[in-house]
């Protein structure tokens, strides 16, 4: 017996809280796709293209080594800058180390008989290349040398300071008689007033006929601000201890007192210059009244004087007059570890210098 339709069981849906309409619904309902078929070529219609990883990965290597590649050869190129670099630097120093304490002045002579050349040229002043010292030296070196049969020394100077001049004179008189060797003074350009003063003491002086002789006198010279300080209305204030401390100060007025003074100063060391000559040349010196008057001649009036000997230059002398052909230099030269040292010196000097003035005249000063 059927129950009643009324008491018949109804078939109920599930209960489903995810609505029809939500995408994830769609996507799991989705159906699985099939395997790709046995001989399908990749990215063909109506398939999916497969994630190549390892092309990717391939061109990722390739990329890495080369950006490798360029740090390591870069680096290799500053390796090599940097110890090319300190090989510079080595080499650098070895040749001023080498050029500082090689053997300074002397010439390897040769083994025959020679001519020794010694130029003065230039001021002959302390600081000059035409110095006592560098002249002294080189002379030392020529007349200890047997090779050597006679030392020339060419010489082209306006002249400069008495005191050098006056011990190269001494020392070429003293090593004349010491290794009884004869010196030639040949004159190029100009031997006026300390050169002619060097010149004296050779045996003979050599000059061409258009030559400048002479000079034979000394000054002293300066400038005066005194009148000029007076129109642009500046003070001199000079502090002194000693009544001629301040003598021949260009900012103060020069006393009767002090002109004198320095005037017997000039004329004591003007006697010497003369006493010089007259004992270099002897007889051979015509003098007159403007002998010593500090007048200068040309080499042909400097030997109708007595001034100098003969008309030569230093091929004539050392073929005609030292026959030996053959001239070495033995003039000292300075290198350029020297120069270099001296610039550096001067410049650390003028710097140094500097602030030892500012700090003077900041708290006041004695001299």
């Amino acid at each position: 017996m059927c129950p009643p339709d009324d008491f018949q069981e109804t078939q109920q849906a599930p209960l489903d809280p995810v609505p029809p309409s939500d995408p994830l619904r769609q996507q799991a309902a989705a159906p699985t796709p099939a395997p790709m078929p046995a001989g399908v070529a990749p990215g063909a219609a109506g398939t999916a293209p497969p994630v190549t990883v390892a092309a990717d990965l391939s061109r990722l290597e390739t990329v890495l080594a080369q950006v490798s590649g360029a740090l390591m050869a870069e680096r290799r190129s500053e390796r090599r800058w940097r110890l090319g670099g300190r090989i510079a630097w080595f080499l650098l120093f070895v040749a001023i180390a080498w050029a500082l304490f090689a053997q300074h002045g002397k010439v390897t002579a040769p083994n025959g008989p020679h001519t020794a050349l010694i130029e003065v040229k230039g001021e002959i002043a302390l600081d000059a290349e035409a110095n006592a010292e560098n002249l002294v030296t080189a002379l030392r070196n020529a007349f200890e040398d047997a090779n050597a049969k006679a030392i020339v020394l060419r010489i082209n100077s306006p002249g400069g300071s008495p005191v050098q001049a006056g011990i190269v004179n001494d020392e070429i008189r003293r090593l004349r008689k010491l290794h009884n060797k004869k010196v030639y003074a040949v004159v190029e350009e100009m031997c006026a007033s300390g050169a002619y003063y060097i010149a004296v003491a050779a045996d003979e002086i050599y000059v061409d006929k258009a030559s400048i002789v002479g000079s034979i006198g000394v000054l002293m010279d300066q400038f005066g601000f005194t009148g000029a300080m007076d129109k642009v209305g500046v003070e001199r204030r000079l502090i002194t201890a000693g009544s001629n401390k301040a003598m021949l100060d260009p900012f103060s007025p020069l006393s009767d007192k002090h002109r004198a003074y320095a005037q017997a100063m000039v004329d004591h060391i003007h006697a010497q210059f003369i006493q010089v000559v007259r004992d270099g040349r002897g007889t051979r010196l015509h003098e007159t009244p403007d002998t010593f008057s500090g007048l200068f001649w040309t080499g042909d009036d400097a030997v109708t004087q007595g001034l100098a000997d003969h008309l030569g230059n230093l091929d004539y002398v050392a073929r005609e007059v030292v026959k030996a052909e053959d001239v070495i230099d033995y003039t000292l030269q300075e290198n350029v570890a020297e120069r270099l040292a001296k610039r550096f010196g001067a410049s650390v000097g003028a710097s140094m210098g500097s602030g030892a003035m500012k700090a003077l005249q900041e708290a006041g000063s004695v001299r």
